[in-house]
Formats: C-alpha cells, structure tokens, sequence
C-alpha cells in the first residue's frame, strides 16, 4: 500500500468509501458518529483537498482509504481544552481526522496512521465513546487515552488520544 495526496478525480470514491465506512461503524456498534449527520459532508471534503490535505491509501491502483492529515502548532482549535486529563507533549502535532476504509484490505487504518505518524512524530486523533473498532486500532498502535474534547461543530464528546517519540 502507498499513501499520496488526494486529487480532484478521486473525489467519486473518496464518497463511496466515506458511505460504506458509515455503514460498518453502524453495523459496529456505532451508528451515530457519522451516520446521524451523514458525515463527512460534500464540502468539507472538497475543502480538504483544495487545501492538500485529503490523502488516499492505494493498494495495486485502487484507493481502498482516505483520511484528513495536517500538521503544525496548535493545528486543532477543538484540542486546546481536554478534559478528566492531559495532552503528553504540548509540541506542534499531526492531526488525523475522517481515517476510512473500504473494508477490501485489512490493515488500512493502521497503514495509514503509521504514515501520518512518520510525518510528524507526534499525531493526535479523536474518536467517539461508541467507536470500539478505532479505540482498539489506537490501543494496538500504542497511542495513549489522553482525556475527552468536545467539537465545536456538534458538542459530541469525544475520547482524545496521542502517540509522540519521545
């Protein structure tokens, strides 16, 4: 698998895996974290792309993942407050958000996190209470449960967590 930056003609099938991944967090236990609202909407991620910073997860010329990837200090508004905890390392960070898979590969999220990873060697990511599958995938891929956030967008709590070298 290789990972690179998305472009305008991957748009149709960044949908398409963003629809299947709303219906495997549903059928896991997780219905509401994207499918209450049909996240992620239609701008936000032509948004992502004009900005550089909407990736895909190719495997033999087919994209099988996507993912928001950013850099930088104090790259996430949403992660300034945390709360019942603490951020480990107040240092400029990655941020992974709307991490999907198509489910033909295992492995995607993994892969993808641990290039995200590498770019920065210091990434934060979030996740609904209800999502098992991702906190389990963070667990594995060591990233510590830092506390909880809250998004502007929707007040959900979210369960905040963080992986540095250190």
């Amino acid at each position: 698998m290789k990972i690179r930056q998305a472009a305008k003609q991957d748009f149709d099938r960044i949908m398409e895996i963003y629809e299947y991944a709303r219906a495997f967090m549903a059928s896991h236990g997780n219905p509401n974290q994207w499918g209450r609202t049909n996240w992620p909407p239609v701008e936000l991620i032509r948004e992502d792309m004009e900005a550089g910073k909407s990736y895909v997860c190719v495997h033999e010329d087919r994209i099988v993942g996507t993912f928001f990837f950013d850099l930088g200090e104090d790259v996430e508004p949403d992660y300034r407050r945390i709360e019942g905890g603490k951020w480990l390392d107040d240092s400029a960070y990655g941020v992974v958000h709307r991490i999907a898979g198509d489910g033909s590969v295992k492995g995607i999220g993994a892969f993808c996190l641990d290039w995200a990873f590498r770019q920065c060697g210091h990434l934060r990511i979030d996740t609904h209470e209800d999502n098992v599958v991702m906190q389990n995938l963070l667990h594995k891929l060591g990233f510590t449960h830092c506390g909880t956030i809250y998004v502007e967008k929707d007040r959900d709590p979210r369960l905040a967590y963080e992986k540095c070298m250190v």
